[in-house]
Formats: structure tokens, sequence, C-alpha cells
């Protein structure tokens, strides 16, 4: 039955599309269609990711490290983090438009909120034993946070950015499908209203392959940073 519905082409076929529509072709590395879709789309998902990362992780220290601050913050904090940010797209197009920047800015509201909690969860489960040692020592706020609380909250951030790797990749598709007039998410509901299936499933595909290159890309630099994790363990094993 599946085989031969219109709706779910062969794997073959779609892959062969795929190679077609996305791969490098006579007209050069970067073919029209990505230059025109894929380009702007990752484009809009690494500055919304980045800026929330950047975000997320001076927030969620700052507010680790103030219980006060804590205190008054969790409370918008928990609320916010609750709203679904698909629901918010029409209140981003009101205020921001149909542009690049509504975009952007929703995909860092929705990828700030595991990074800013996992940071704050990092942060409050350092040891208390060092900062006290630290004071003892005389060692400075900047010498802090260099050496004790990013080192120490290093595991729980970058749990927090992997986890919104993939929500970001979702809310640059989801955003490209509203009111957008490029961009890959942008391309598969064009193929879906236009009855091009095949080139619809191209889209599906494209996005595992980029998703799974980005998720391969990060771990590489979680080892890279955590490698001080692992030689730890064969220590004490």
């Amino acid at each position: 039955m599946l085989a031969a519905s219109p709706f779910f082409p062969q794997p073959l076929l779609i892959f062969e599309r795929a190679a077609a529509l996305w791969f490098p072709n006579e007209t050069g590395l970067l073919n029209e269609n990505v230059r025109a879709d894929v380009i702007p789309s990752i484009g809009r998902m690494l500055s919304g990711y980045a800026i929330s990362v950047v975000a997320g992780v001076i927030l969620g220290v700052s507010i680790g490290l103030s219980r006060r601050l804590a205190d008054y913050i969790d409370p918008i904090v928990q609320f916010m983090r609750a709203v679904p940010p698909p629901a918010l797209i029409p209140v981003f197009l009101v205020l921001f438009g149909t542009g690049d920047s509504m975009r952007i800015l929703l995909i860092t509201f929705g990828t700030a909120w595991p990074i800013l909690l996992n940071t704050i969860e990092g942060v409050r489960g350092i040891d208390r034993l060092k900062y006290d040692t630290a004071t003892v020592f005389r060692i400075g706020v900047t010498d802090r946070l260099a050496r004790i609380v990013l080192p120490g909250a290093a595991p729980k951030i970058l749990a927090g950015v992997r986890t919104s790797l993939a929500i970001a990749l979702i809310l640059m598709v989801i955003s490209e499908m509203v009111a957008s007039s490029n961009g890959i998410g942008f391309s598969i509901v064009q193929a879906q209203r236009g009855f091009g299936y095949l080139d619809m499933w191209a889209g599906i595909v494209l996005l595992g392959i980029i998703g799974y290159l980005f998720n391969l890309v990060l771990t590489l630099i979680e080892r890279r940073i955590l490698h001080w994790q692992r030689v730890g363990g064969r220590e004490t094993a």
C-alpha cells in the first residue's frame, strides 16, 4: 500500500531528489536551492542559537550565584519556559514583523530556557567547599568564574546546549512556514501545497542531515571541553 502511495515515495527516489535539489551540481558547490533556502535557514538558526547560548549562560551564572536574585526571577522563568514558542509566533509577527529578526528572536526565546535552567542547576551544584577555599586564598571574582564556576557547571551547561540545538532546528522550520519567502521550512510547505511530495520528503531528509551534522560537531566540541572528566574518571578507576 505504502509503496504505491504518492504520499510516501520510495526512499531511493527521495534520496535521488534530495541529491538533485541540495547537493553540488554543474552550477557549483552551492547550487541555487542551497543559496536560496539552506544558507538563510542555517544563518537564522545559528544566530538565534548563539544569542541564546551567550544570554543563557550569563543569566544562569548570575542567578545561580545569587539566591536573592533567584527568588525574584524564578517564578517568571518557570512561567515563561512553560509557554510553547510556536504559540508566540503571532505575537512575534506583530512586534517584529515578517523579517529575519522575528525568526531569530523566536529561536532565541525557545532555545534559551534549557541553557538557562541547566546553567543555574550546574552552578548551584558546585561544592561549597570550593567557594570557601577560594575565599581563603583571596581568589578574585574573575578567577572564580574561570576556574571554579564555569568548569564546575560545564557538564550541565553543555547538556542544555545540546538540548537547545534540536529545539533551534525545530523552531527554524516552524518559523519559516509562516509569512516567509525562503528557507527550508518555506520550501517544504510550498512543496506540500503544490502536491510535490517528493520535494517535501527531500526537504525532510535534508533537515535530518543538517541536524545530524550539527549534533556531531557539538559532540566533538563537548568532548574537547570535557576531556578532563574522562581523564579524571580513568585516574579514579
